[in-house]
């Protein structure tokens, strides 16, 4: 069990790694990536461990890495602001 913990730290860390390496230019400061990243994936597994009881180790850390990667995905900010304007009535 603390293998599966550090393993899906481990996930969760290089999910991070990956997207703000990928996405600098639209992600918060590093250390909060990385935070978000590792306390996703540690929740994932946890909710997922909790929910499906003695699941195999390659499921609970697909539920981690899912988590990891929505929680990462909120931090997102948009590429560019929107140059449309609607019209004057």
């Amino acid at each position: 069990m603390i293998l599966e913990v550090l393993v899906s730290a481990a996930l969760g860390a290089a999910l991070a790694w990956a997207a703000a390496r990928r996405l600098p230019h639209r992600l918060p400061s590093r250390a909060l990536v990385f935070a978000t990243g590792l306390a996703g994936a540690l929740f994932g597994d946890f909710v997922t461990h909790s929910a499906l009881g003695a699941a195999p180790v390659l499921v609970t850390l697909l539920g981690a890495a899912v988590v990891s990667a929505a929680s990462l995905s909120l931090l997102l900010r948009p590429a560019g602001r929107l140059r449309r304007r609607s019209a004057p009535a």
